[in-house]
């Protein structure tokens, strides 16, 4: 069988498979933007927080995901929860990174003319410096967002959603009808899932990044 034959006899499950796939990547990097923010927030005004911050979150790359699921599996069980959780530890550090930069690179000038017509700490913050950040923290978004595209594919070794299942049969199978077609399905089904949801985050940026500083 050919891969296109394999593919379309396969269409349904390369789309679930997909949609999964990039289901769990996109939540994950959404719930990894929240902590890492919230963690830039906290830290950009302190050169020692911000290289400890920047240091663990680094520190979690440097370990192997297998090995990572591995770790998680006993505690977490297998499926969602140590997929989720070993995401997200990924997605981390670009997203922190990019907000401590995006922080701390704001023009002193403006915060202080904001404070001198009375706005407050938190009104600065919400109001001018995550707004100018903004452009900053979206770019590590997308970073996270790649990263985590290929990661995703090896969580199912714990038996996790997406086309690393396919990838996974496919290996398994070598040697075997349509085991060359079903890895490359996955293979492929990434790269494309990763090229879109790239092409996302850019229309997001354009839509809510102002047009003075874009």
């Amino acid at each position: 069988m050919s891969f296109w034959e394999f593919l379309a006899s396969r269409w349904e499950q390369v789309l679930v498979d997909s949609y999964l796939h990039a289901s769990a990547v996109l939540q994950c990097t959404v719930i990894a933007a929240v902590i890492g923010i919230f963690v830039g927030i906290g830290v950009y005004r302190s050169p020692g927080g911000s290289a400890v911050a920047t240091a663990l979150a680094s520190a979690v790359l440097t370990i192997p995901s297998f090995a990572l699921l591995g770790l998680l599996i006993p505690v977490l069980g297998l499926g969602v929860a140590p997929t989720v959780t070993a995401l997200v530890l990924y997605a981390l550090l670009p997203i922190v990174r990019n907000t401590i930069v995006g922080l701390s690179t704001v023009d002193k000038s403006v915060t202080d003319a904001a404070r001198g017509i009375g706005m407050s700490r938190t009104g600065v913050l919400t109001r001018i410096e995550l707004r100018l950040a903004w452009p900053s923290i979206l770019a590590g978004m997308r970073v996270s967002t790649q990263m985590l595209m290929g990661i995703a594919a090896i969580a199912a070794y714990a038996k996790g959603p997406g086309l690393g299942n396919l990838i996974f049969s496919g290996l398994q199978r070598v040697g075997g009808a349509n085991a060359v077609n079903m890895a490359v399905a996955g293979t492929l089904g990434v790269i494309v899932l990763a090229l879109v949801v790239d092409g996302l985050w850019v229309l997001v940026g354009r839509l809510t990044t102002p047009r003075g500083i874009r």
